[in-house]
């Protein structure tokens, strides 16, 4: 696994949360390098979000000489699993970052009662035995305070006692609850005596079992672990601005000397996408995607399946920064970055999607010439060739025919004469119909003297279309992925309405019988090509030799900004 020093050769880009670690590197604030972490709760499997900080934590400790920790947040043994675990594993490993020490919120489940029972003693923390719909409506609003409860004003030693009963499993689900006291009239409704502990009697937590009684919640743990680890900045999104209170109260009533710092930054919002974890499990459990790793998904595992690769993911990381206010961030960005990774790293193929099929008469029977086609343009460093056969009978994309052709359609017409990509010149001569007037087979001429695809005698030809020898082609399924959501904030529908209600019906078109060259039949499962006036595309990792099958990464350019662009003519 490469180091994340060597994942790109370009500068990092600075931002405010990097100038204020530089200047604690400069003056020695915390008397040693940075120490980040990434601490996603293993509920689910990480996506496009969850990248954005991991190139952030990660790369601020390699950036500043630090370090930065894997730690599991899990506190709900009620939606946590081990295969959540492993999926965020494998998701960082395959991003290129590896972790300084792989730790677990759980593993603090002593040292984190410790800190309850001191927070009693101290009369920093009381057991509240009100239902939750009390305790929410105690709170209090934004424009009135809150109601104390009866339970603070307990003694500490009740306090304390029903504290390790409650630890001991004496008592059910929603019993009782620990509850920091700090101030029920504080503007910040989170300070209003939050909820530190809950009962989970017989939850089973995948790492420890049904030994456990009670469970920290996140506000509880999540500070104290940041503290028992030592890290010197907490990297947060907006939405916990307001959590910033507690969980700079709670690492000063434990104690703690030297606290961490809590900074937020704006979460990856990103169009025609949603990357809340919640409506990402909907789309898994009501089956309308195929699981979390479906390439229509905004996870990691599913832009990994659809065949996008880790540099273009960190690069559009690096290019959309890192800012204080939340902002909508174009697909098209996303798309522009992995279109541009691919350019420079894949080799062409061709490819008939729709295939038409054409003879040319004047082509001897029984011959099949190998041709000589590039594996990549001029302008990719990369070079190489190999030979395609060429036969009497081909496959074009019917999308390249029309008997009836517009103004500027360069493409196959009756008499008209094109350029086959890394071939001759041929002429269309004969149009053949079926029964029900569909053109079923184009039947043409070429010329033997431009096989080079350069006639000698000058003449101009504009068209140029790609084809395979019927033939040695081979018959493949072709996936063609597109936005999940038909419109950029999947949110935004009528009253009534969910973000479901805006799903995208062509997400998914599945081509069952396309035309591939023959050589990419010998290539490992997982290799990515650009087919040739059609886009990137990656085998996925259910083809097999006996039946090909690829899933468009991405097309050559953005469709929807041609169909949005139509709209407004």
């Amino acid at each position: 696994m490469p180091e994340p020093t060597s994942l790109d050769s370009t500068p990092p880009r600075r931002d405010f949360i990097r100038e204020m670690v530089a200047e604690d590197v400069a003056t020695g604030r915390f008397n040693r390098g940075p120490a980040t972490r990434f601490p996603p709760e293993p509920n689910g499997f990480l996506h496009m979000g969850h990248a954005k900080s991991i190139c952030l934590n990660f790369g601020i400790a390699t950036e500043f000489g630090g370090t930065c920790n894997l730690r599991f947040d899990d506190t709900n043994p009620l939606t946590e699993d081990v295969k959540y675990v492993d999926a965020i594993k494998r998701d960082i490993s395959w991003l290129g970052f590896t972790w300084d020490n792989e730790l677990y919120a759980s593993d603090y489940f002593e040292k984190l009662y410790e800190i309850a029972e001191s927070l009693v003693i101290g009369g920093k923390a009381y057991v509240d035995s009100q239902s939750e719909e009390e305790i929410r409506t105690n709170r209090g609003t934004v424009t009135s305070p809150g109601t104390a409860s009866p339970g603070r004003s307990r003694p500490t030693e009740e306090n304390l006692d029903l504290l390790r009963r409650m630890k001991a499993g004496e008592f059910p689900d929603g019993a009782h609850v620990l509850r920091a006291k700090i101030d029920l009239g504080h503007p910040n409704m989170i300070m209003r005596d939050p909820l530190l502990l809950r009962i989970r009697r017989d939850a089973h937590h995948y790492r420890r079992g049904t030994a456990w009684k009670i469970f920290p919640l996140y506000d509880f743990a999540h500070g104290l672990s940041d503290a028992i680890e030592g890290i010197t900045r907490s990297l947060c999104t907006l939405e916990f601005k307001d959590s910033r209170a507690i969980y700079d109260w709670l690492v000063a009533a434990a104690g703690f000397t030297a606290p961490p710092t809590q900074i937020e930054f704006a979460r990856l919002e990103l169009d025609y996408t949603v990357l809340s974890k919640r409506k990402l499990l909907r789309l898994v459990t009501e089956g309308h995607v195929n699981g979390w790793d479906d390439p229509r998904m905004p996870t990691i595992a599913g832009l990994r399946r659809r065949g996008v690769r880790a540099e273009a993911i960190r690069i559009f990381a690096e290019t959309i920064g890192v800012a204080r206010k939340d902002a909508r961030v174009e697909i098209g960005a996303f798309e522009h970055a992995v279109r541009n990774d691919l350019n420079m790293e894949v080799p062409r193929v061709l490819c008939v999607l729709n295939p038409l099929k054409v003879v040319l008469t004047n082509y001897p029977e029984g011959l099949v010439e190998e041709l000589t086609a590039q594996n990549y343009p001029h302008d990719v460093p990369k070079t190489g060739t190999r030979t395609i056969p060429f036969s009497r009978e081909l496959w074009v994309d019917r999308d390249d025919f029309m008997e009836e052709p517009p103004k500027k359609f360069y493409r196959l017409a009756p008499g008209r004469e094109v350029r086959l990509r890394f071939g001759y010149l041929i002429t269309c001569r004969e149009v053949v119909k079926d029964a029900a007037g569909q053109v079923v087979e184009l039947r043409c001429t070429y010329d033997p003297e431009t096989r080079s695809g350069n006639p000698p005698d000058g003449r101009k030809v504009q068209g140029t279309i790609h084809w395979v020898s019927a033939a040695q082609a081979k018959s493949c399924e072709v996936r063609l992925y597109d936005r999940l959501f038909a419109q950029p904030n999947p949110d935004d529908v009528p009253e009534g309405k969910d973000f479901l209600s805006a799903l995208n019906p062509h997400s998914l078109v599945v081509i069952a019988n396309a035309k591939v060259e023959p050589g990419v039949a010998l290539d490992p499962v997982g290799t990515r090509y650009q087919f040739e006036r059609t886009g990137y595309f990656m085998s996925d990792e259910e083809s097999t030799a006996e039946k090909l099958v690829f899933n468009r990464i991405v097309g050559l350019r953005d469709s929807w900004v041609k169909e949005v662009n139509k709209g407004q003519k």
